[in-house]
């Protein structure tokens, strides 16, 4: 039984607050449902091998992707207890990412804590990342052939991704196009998977469980738009996040991208360019960075692309019932865009 206190709840940051209450109420029931489900599945008797495997459990997180998972089924139908299965597996999905994504930025921190390749070692974070990739397939592998398929076709995707992110745009490759296609792949793929699996689990006929699917595949690629944008658009007053990261770490996103391709509306600033060869480590010079990213158009032209995400998965929510759940992933949409002003 999970304590009162330690019951999860719909986050404040993503723009949920109006959303229907008894609808509120029915997805906080399911989370706290996929929460025991997470933590009875990734249990294990060997004591460092719990300790390792819950470590990002314990960290919690938005949830963002049973959360949408549950949405979708109360868009379809009603939260089974296939459709709790579901959201577990592909939140297992995601936090083993998490392990294998820690061991390649060479991360120190993740949600507040060490990391577990910071705590323990790469061997060990690798090694815990293939064990709860393990967990998923054994969860989904109640859900049919179907469900198992599905999973594995969308591991493959992020897969893929992770792969193309980490190689680069190849010669002729627009770098645009790259990590758009690329965030798609790493993001949006799970999210797709996410919202599939609601609709397929309660009942949803296929027109709206593929609305989902596309729904999710958009939003997930929208929020790590609005992400990039924050990092350098808001202060940390306004974000609760240190601005500058991705500069910092020498990862080139979406406003970067644009600043450094010169189209109809600018030329490349020379010493942006220079900036932004690398990773930086200096303080000044990070906040040079920001400063001439918050003046070039480029952060508006990200803002832009960002709008054309979150407008085109509005469209898909023709598609789908009226309904409290419909309003709230219209909601969720408007957020996302709404969230980096």
């Amino acid at each position: 039984m999970i304590p009162d206190q330690a019951l999860p709840r719909l986050p404040a940051s993503l723009g949920l607050d109006n959303a229907d209450p008894a609808l509120v109420a029915d997805v906080t029931d399911g989370l706290a449902r996929v929460e025991g489900m997470l933590t009875q599945v990734v249990h294990s008797d060997i004591a460092f091998v719990n300790d390792a495997a819950t470590h990002l459990v314990k960290a919690g997180g938005k949830r963002f992707r049973p959360l949408f998972t549950l949405l979708a089924a109360k868009v379809g139908g009603e939260v089974t207890e296939h459709v709790i299965t579901a959201a577990a597996s592909v939140e297992l999905v995601h936090l083993a990412t998490l392990y294998h994504d820690d061991v390649m930025d060479e991360a120190t921190m993740r949600r507040g804590s060490a990391s577990v390749n910071a705590r323990w070692d790469n061997t060990i974070a690798i090694l815990t990342g293939d064990f709860l990739f393990a967990h998923a397939s054994g969860l989904v592998a109640d859900l049919g052939m179907d469900a198992a398929r599905i999973i594995a076709e969308t591991m493959s995707v992020l897969v893929t991704g992770q792969m193309r992110e980490s190689v680069g745009p190849l010669s002729g490759d627009d770098p645009v196009d790259h990590y758009l296609t690329v965030i798609g792949q790493k993001t949006g793929s799970l999210i797709a998977t996410a919202g599939r699996y609601g609709g397929m689990f309660s009942g949803a006929s296929e027109e709206c469980t593929s609305a989902l699917q596309r729904y999710g595949d958009l939003i997930g690629t929208a929020f790590q738009i609005s992400d990039d944008i924050i990092d350098i658009a808001s202060p940390a007053d306004e974000s609760g996040k240190t601005p500058g990261t991705d500069l910092r770490e020498g990862v080139l996103t979406l406003p970067m991208l644009y600043a450094l391709s010169p189209d109809h509306t600018h030329d490349p600033d020379p010493r942006l360019r220079e900036l932004l060869g690398g990773p930086i480590g200096d303080d000044a010079a990070v906040e040079e960075a920001l400063t001439l990213l918050r003046k070039s158009p480029a952060l508006e032209q990200a803002v832009q692309t960002l709008t054309g995400y979150a407008d085109r998965a509005r469209a898909e929510l023709v598609s789908v019932p009226d309904c409290p759940a419909r309003d709230a992933l219209d909601m969720l949409a408007r957020f996302v865009v709404d969230r980096t002003h």
